[in-house]
């Protein structure tokens, strides 16, 4: 297992391991490597691109993919072109491309009416919908320990979305001491006005990132793209821990900036007490899309003691690490919490969205948290597919091996070129190393690319790792050869 304290480090050296299913040679179908055969994006992706552009801003894309020919971890795109994926669709395939479980699961007949008849669950769900929430979502080894609700959503975003407007009812609702809405509330709320619109507020950290519908983005702090002209909301925004590498060196530092962001973190919530109080927090179990940011279990558990002392729902955002992604099926599993997080939104490998919640935060009247479709149950499906391989195999303790094993190389490589990467660090697949500087790291996942080495970039210089779950040593080794490769290149130049 992976040292407790923080994140990864060597402290204790490579742990032990218990060499089974990790993939001494390609999957059944796979590739025995990466290849490419064109300068990437290849001449077909670059006219399909040319055409797409005059419909839709094409500037994100990087190449157009070829699911057919793709299979476990490996994405083929339209120019013959084999990557080994490192990326995995921003961290959202738990089990690669075409797997066979997820195949039988949407080529049953049952299961192909169920996607057929898309239904309006909050209004309409088949017979079969309740079973299933049970026999996925609510299993005692999938949920969040102590969780026993769950409220499905459309996407991410949807998920802490409608996440913080259960923290706001609740608040409101201790407020009103049970009483029923005033005529006052009632016309007041249509106008966006108080009190039926209270001043109220979310606390979120600096380099977050919770989605782009409207509220959410207002949450989110890690690129301006993604906010500039779009008003938004002024809620409290606090630092999150920003760590010196390496961790066993600079473990006095670390605990002062823990000390100096939870600080803050007390301040803000005085500081907005009278004008527009917190209903909640919301932080993520591991900061992805602002630069793999990792905080401790003990920075952890006492955000959490705030928030108790406070009455304020802790809402812990594993859109991007749950589902089994740190080789456990939540992150926060990690951080040894005195109670359950009063909220656990989900996502990306999870295939299905929502939020996990405790009875406590159920709204009394119908309607009050809803949308159209609540989720799809076609996602249950393949989650229901998932979750059955996970168990079969042995997923989990299969990542927290080959993760092991990637993160000790990765620090070898760290340790024989200082000067061109740094600050390794991970959780299972959740890895992430930074580069010297910005141009330097777009220089890598470049020349990683036209290796045939598809990975994903995150925070100003780092580039980040998100292989699935069947990810294992023999794909580990051929990355890693191409990244020293690269690394050689770099040291030379």
């Amino acid at each position: 297992m992976l040292s407790k304290s923080v994140l990864y480090s060597l402290r204790k050296g490579p742990q032990p391991r218990q060499l089974h299913h990790v993939a001494k040679a390609p999957l059944p179908g796979e590739p025995t490597k990466p290849y490419t055969l064109t300068e990437i994006p290849g001449p077909r992706s670059e006219a399909l691109l040319n055409e797409f552009s005059k419909i839709q801003q094409v500037g994100s894309i990087q190449y157009f993919a070829d699911y057919q020919r793709s299979v476990g971890n490996y994405l083929a795109d339209i120019d013959g072109n084999v990557f080994l994926d490192m990326f995995m669709q921003i961290s959202t395939l738990p089990l690669g491309y075409n797997h066979r479980s997820i195949l039988g699961a949407l080529s049953c007949a049952g299961n192909q009416r169920i996607m057929a008849n898309r239904p309006a669950l909050g209004l309409f769900p088949g017979l079969e919908w309740p079973c299933k929430l049970q026999d996925t979502l609510l299993q005692p080894c999938v949920a969040p320990k102590g969780l026993t609700c769950v409220f499905t959503t459309t996407c991410g975003a949807c998920s802490n979305e409608h996440a913080i407007q259960a923290a706001f009812i609740k608040y409101a609702e201790r407020r009103r001491r049970g009483e029923n809405f005033t005529k006052e509330e009632k016309k007041s709320a249509l106008f966006n006005k108080p009190p039926g619109c209270p001043e109220l507020s979310i606390l979120s950290f600096e380099g977050g990132y919770h989605g782009r519908t409207f509220a959410a983005l207002a949450l989110s702090h890690y690129k301006y793209i993604t906010k500039i002209d779009i008003p938004s909301l002024p809620w409290p925004i606090a630092p999150f821990p920003q760590y010196s590498y390496p961790l066993d060196e600079c473990e006095k530092e670390n605990k002062e900036e823990d000390a100096r962001c939870l600080g803050k973190v007390e301040e803000l919530i005085e500081q907005y007490e009278k004008s527009a109080p917190v209903a909640g927090i919301i932080v993520e179990a591991i900061q992805c899309e602002g630069g793999d940011r990792h905080a401790s279990p003990e920075f952890f558990q006492c955000l959490q003691g705030i928030a108790k002392k406070k009455c304020i729902p802790l809402i812990m955002d594993e859109l991007q690490t749950g589902g089994g992604a740190t080789g456990r099926m939540w992150a926060h599993d990690y951080f040894e919490l005195n109670t359950p997080p009063d909220i656990v939104t989900y996502s990306k490998k999870m295939q299905a969205s929502g939020f996990y919640h405790s009875s406590e935060y159920m709204p009394t009247l119908p309607y009050r948290i809803f949308n159209t479709w609540m989720g799809d149950p076609s996602k249950i499906l393949i989650l229901e597919a998932v979750l059955q391989t996970i168990e079969t195999e042995d997923l989990l303790t299969h990542v927290c091996h080959v993760s092991n094993y990637l993160l000790c190389k990765l620090n070898t490589l760290q340790q024989e070129f200082p000067q061109i990467i740094n600050s390794v660090r991970g959780r299972g697949f959740i890895i992430a190393f930074d580069l010297a500087c910005k141009e330097m790291k777009d220089k890598m996942f470049h020349q990683l690319r036209c290796r045939g080495i598809q990975v994903g970039d995150c925070g100003i210089k780092s580039i980040r790792l998100r292989p699935c779950l069947i990810f294992g040593e023999y794909h580990a080794d051929i990355f890693l050869e191409n990244l020293r490769c690269c690394l050689q290149e770099f040291s030379q130049s």
